[in-house]
């Protein structure tokens, strides 16, 4: 395993998420299935189209396998998507698929709670496959969108 390189200094934002480094600890606790839950209630990125800024609520449960990300690299990861334009569903699958690359976790699921563009709101959801039924999984319970 590498060392962490953006642990404790100061590290500044990578320009994009495709340059932005994820990094990873062993488990504690490998062999033993858990839920690990990270949530993302001022997510931003940009408009492909017009450059406006669209904002998410994410929520990112997974169980780990050998790895577990390291939680500022994942902040950081995160905030590489203020100057990004892509649409919601890319942003949020993109996540995903970039976590299952890094971590390889047993299990992963994320949940794109994205507030209203033109009046409607367009949540996205992925999921790696079935969680194991002997962990307890919450529900995200991030309701809809419901205007004022």
């Amino acid at each position: 395993m590498k060392k962490l390189t953006q642990l404790g200094s100061k590290t500044v934002l990578a320009p994009s998420p495709e340059k932005a480094v994820i990094e990873k600890v062993k488990n504690p606790h490998k062999g033993t299935d858990y839920a690990v839950r990270f949530t993302c209630p001022e997510f931003t990125s940009l408009c492909p189209i017009t450059a406006q800024p669209d904002f998410a609520h994410l929520v990112i449960d997974y169980v780990p396998g050998d790895w577990l990300v390291e939680s500022k690299s994942l902040k950081l990861y995160m905030g590489s998507f203020r100057n990004h334009g892509a649409f919601h569903e890319d942003c949020t699958v993109a996540i995903a698929l970039r976590l299952v690359k890094e971590i390889k976790p047993k299990w992963l699921r994320i949940g794109g709670y994205w507030f209203p563009r033109g009046g409607i709101p367009i949540d996205v959801f992925y999921q790696t496959g079935i969680a194991p039924k002997e962990v307890w999984i919450p529900a995200q319970d991030v309701p809809g969108y419901r205007g004022r």
